[in-house]
């Protein structure tokens, strides 16, 4: 079978790093570069974390350092849900070295991937959108080898950075309103979804059991989110992105839309659905919420698996 090629940008971030080893572990996806922007916290921490996760996988997947500034305001994070360094209280075993870093810029980086593959690309973007903005600005290009965009961000009813805007969205919304206005193909799954496929304490302490990676997890996202809720459920958000492109299935609705962002006054970062048959964008409403628990569990597990195996031929 052979794979999707796929461009991950991201601004880990607890629930990027759940999203991202799911895809590096995906027997249908290539990941074929990652690249960073800044977001739940700055581009450096971003980076750091995405070198030391693929280093900890021990996977060679290249990483380019992308934009650390929104293209028109000031960079607002989110290290209160994350930790200040992105990824909680959890510490890699070992840093790992910058070898894996590219030198280009990851725009160019991107630019580069794209136009070289011989076949179409999908752009996984599941931090703020500043990348992906300044490449279809600067290389418009390479619209014609992007197969579709699978993003987490944007919401139609409510939002978590204010009551009407998702956080990813309202970092840089004037990004944003350059990719949805782009008349590529999206697959948007906002908070309409995220909050909505959730995973719970008792998912997390099975996958707590499936050796290092297991733990990371664990670790990871017993800090993640309010720690002032009383709920035991945690919302995964950029896992849907992944999930979506290997488990279609799970996703029960998913309506087409045209989506305008708002870049100005109170609704600032706002994404505004039309649901109409000539739009770009899908987005993603509803999902099998067991399921959806079950594919997560037996993603850690496979992982777990293949791990174990690579250590005995080792």
């Amino acid at each position: 079978m052979m794979k999707l090629p796929i461009i991950i940008d991201t601004d880990p971030g607890i629930d990027d790093v759940v999203a991202i080893t799911a895809a590096l572990f995906s027997e249908q996806l290539d990941v074929q570069l990652i690249t960073t922007v800044g977001g739940n916290v700055g581009i450096e921490n971003t980076t750091r974390n995405a070198l030391n996760l693929v280093h900890f996988l021990g996977k060679d997947t290249p990483v380019a350092r992308g934009a650390n500034e929104p293209l028109m305001t000031q960079l607002v994070t989110a290290a209160e849900v994350h930790g200040e360094s992105g990824v909680g209280t959890y510490q890699f075993p070992e840093q790992a070295d910058e070898s894996l870093l590219v030198k280009e810029h990851a725009v160019l980086a991107l630019r580069n991937k794209i136009l070289q593959s011989s076949e179409p690309v999908t752009l996984v973007p599941i931090g703020p959108l500043t990348n992906i903005g300044l490449l279809l600005k600067m290389y418009p290009e390479t619209k014609e080898n992007i197969k579709e965009i699978v993003l987490m961000g944007g919401a139609v009813e409510g939002g978590n950075a204010t009551s009407v805007a998702e956080f990813n969205i309202f970092v840089d919304p004037h990004a944003a309103k350059i990719v949805f206005d782009s008349n590529i193909n999206i697959v948007m799954c906002g908070l309409d979804i995220t909050r909505i496929t959730t995973i719970t304490d008792e998912n997390i302490k099975i996958v707590e059991e499936y050796g290092k990676v297991g733990k990371m997890v664990s670790e990871m996202l017993s800090t993640y989110g309010d720690s002032s809720s009383t709920t035991k459920l945690s919302s995964i958000h950029d896992l849907c992105t992944i999930f979506y492109l290997t488990r279609p299935e799970l996703f029960t609705v998913v309506k087409r839309a045209k989506v305008d962002v708002v870049t100005e006054g109170p609704a600032f970062g706002c994404t505004v659905a039309e649901y109409r048959e000539d739009g770009n964008v899908q987005v993603c409403l509803d999902a099998d919420v067991e399921a959806f628990r079950l594919e997560f569990i037996t993603t850690f597990k496979k992982i777990f698996d293949e791990l174990e195996v690579l250590q005995y031929v080792d």
